[in-house]
């Protein structure tokens, strides 16, 4: 496993913070809306988002009848000028996507904590159900003949009397962390790929937790320094030294 640290070159093709809430039921979705003036300056590019519901009743084992009924609106995207950074604004929580290229953690927190706090005034959301912080990475291996074994600790075994050429593989663990109160989906794919002819590790890692917790600034702050915490133990914990150089 590789030692954790800051790596200059990340190879982070998208960071999400993200929070599920519970709202009281007087709340009106239309004074999300009011986050595209506040933001303006830093988010000028705005994009409406609608919901549909379509339920289709069967009689006798055919299809019967189709109802749909109109959701109305359920939240508003905020863009920046070079549609790198993403501010969701909806009915059932607020997201604070970051495209590549990553910058760092420093900068990306406190941004998501000032958005969230601009959710939070139009809101008023009761409490927090589920704080999210996801990494989506893709890694290029260096040649298509590399030895996996040289750069992911995590990469599955084979039995010792089958070759041992692995061109592709994909899995998905759910791991627990009951003394942090933690959970992590991890998802590993290596594919073919794209960018260069040797193929490319999807590696992502979405940590979580679940309860009721207090909206504050300081709550999700603490929260999401855990769950950072927890998905580099994961990240570096995967891949090897020699392979997370590459990425300094």
């Amino acid at each position: 496993m590789a030692r954790i640290r800051h790596l200059q070159n990340a190879p982070i093709t998208e960071a999400i913070v993200d929070f599920r809430v519970s709202l009281p039921r007087d709340f009106r979705p239309d004074r999300l809306r009011e986050a595209r003036e506040r933001l303006a300056p830093d988010y000028p590019q705005t994009v409406e988002r609608k919901g549909m519901e379509a339920r289709l009743e069967f009689a006798g084992g055919q299809p019967k009848e189709t109802r749909t009924r109109d959701l109305g609106f359920q939240g508003i995207w905020l863009k920046t000028e070079d549609q790198k950074t993403v501010a969701q604004f909806r009915v059932d929580g607020f997201t604070f996507n970051r495209l590549k290229p990553y910058t760092r953690w420093e900068q990306i927190l406190p941004e998501a904590l000032r958005l969230w706090s601009v959710y939070v005034e139009l809101a008023n959301p009761q409490s927090v159900t589920r704080i999210a912080l996801r990494y989506i990475n893709h890694m290029n291996l260096p040649s298509p003949g590399a030895e996996l074994d040289d750069y992911i600790v995590t990469s599955p075994r084979l039995p010792p009397s089958v070759p041992q050429i692995r061109s592709s593989f994909a899995t998905r663990l759910v791991l627990e962390y009951p003394e942090r109160r933690m959970t992590a989906n991890v998802i590993q794919v290596l594919e073919v790929g794209v960018e260069t002819p040797a193929p490319s590790l999807l590696f992502d890692i979405d940590v979580y937790r679940t309860g009721h917790f207090e909206v504050s600034e300081t709550t999700m702050k603490e929260i999401l320094g855990d769950l950072r915490g927890y998905k580099n133990e994961i990240f570096f914990g995967s891949l090897t030294e020699r392979f997370v150089e590459a990425f300094e």
